[in-house]
């Protein structure tokens, strides 16, 4: 039986929800599955990681680790791997889990892969699936070593709701401190806006817009659904949003459970980042937009039209 170690994504003391994701994939496979946690006073998870699925849950608690640094978290995930003896080591679509994973499997002699979107085991070997060439291509890879650390796709997985699984706590030793990388100072965003890659609606704007009065209109659309508030490049190169709103191949990966594209043509760059949401609306008033081929739901028409509609049925519905 394969054994799978999901590296659980935790912010501000809350677990994210594709560490659910990971361990119900990795139930779904019959695997034996096992978590890490790492971070400072977050045993109180232990019961939510048990009800995700875990049998196995490894804990490295330590005010030093509370504080993300790609060392000591990877010399954390190399012990639970190494006491779990896993075959496969998942990490979240993060930009810890892409940090970390590299230094694990290097580690751990395993391979390494990045924005996997599924696994299988076939005759003892491991294969995964990863876009290439942004996204034109699917490729179906076959991992030469017993080991893989790999970085999952956003959304690329079900999250299964009572799966449940077995407590059995594992207190790991906190690693040595990181005497080469020391962090001075935590910069977080201000805005108060919701994390795109924590949101599970999505309102983005594109060029569409034309002008901050645009921005400004489709952003009320997001406060409405109390969405994430995203954008394509155009509008981040052209100064109205800043960098970390850009949903997109150079930017965010997201996959929430809806994803409104407004004003937006829908270019491969843009399709990369967002392919994963369960359900894409795109408003366009060009009928032959690329974003249409992977909408669900498409409306074609001038956004200046069609938001104040969207934002007065939407207020018809919770009054």
């Amino acid at each position: 039986m394969a054994k799978v170690l999901v590296v659980a994504d935790i912010k501000e003391g809350v677990l994210k929800g594709s560490t659910v994701e990971l361990l119900s994939k990795a139930r779904a496979m019959g695997a034996e599955a096992a978590v890490v946690a790492i971070g400072s006073n977050i045993e109180s998870l232990v019961p939510t990681l048990v009800e995700a699925g875990s049998d196995t849950q490894y804990i490295a608690d330590d005010p030093g680790l509370a504080l993300f640094s790609a060392g000591p978290f990877a010399s954390c995930v190399v012990d639970a791997a190494k006491q779990s003896g896993a075959d496969l080591v998942w990490f979240g679509f993060s930009e810890g889990g892409k940090a970390v994973a590299p230094r694990v499997a290097a580690q751990l002699d395993a391979a390494c892969a990045s924005e996997i979107t599924d696994v299988t085991l076939e005759g003892g070997c491991i294969e995964i699936v990863r876009p290439a060439i942004t996204n034109k291509v699917m490729q179906r890879v076959k991992v030469n070593t017993p080991r893989l650390a790999a970085v999952v796709r956003a959304g690329a997985f079900e999250a299964t709701e009572g799966i449940g699984g077995t407590e059995n706590v594992v207190k790991l030793t906190p690693p040595a401190p990181d005497l080469r990388a020391v962090i001075k100072e935590l910069v977080s965003d201000a805005s108060g806006d919701i994390d795109l890659t924590d949101a599970d609606v999505v309102v983005s704007v594109g060029r569409g817009a034309k002008n901050q009065a645009g921005v400004d209109l489709v952003k009320e659309l997001a406060n409405d659904l109390n969405a994430g508030f995203g954008a394509s490049r155009a509008m981040v190169d052209g100064g109205f949003l800043a960098h970390n709103k850009q949903v997109g191949q150079t930017g965010k990966i997201v996959a929430p459970s809806l994803y409104i594209a407004v004003g937006i043509s829908g270019a491969i760059q843009h399709l990369a980042g967002m392919t994963g949401s369960k359900v894409i609306l795109a408003v366009n008033k060009d009928p032959e937009a690329p974003i249409f081929n992977v909408a669900d739901y498409g409306i074609v028409g001038d956004l200046f039209e069609v938001v104040p509609i969207l934002r007065e049925e939407i207020q018809k519905v919770r009054s």
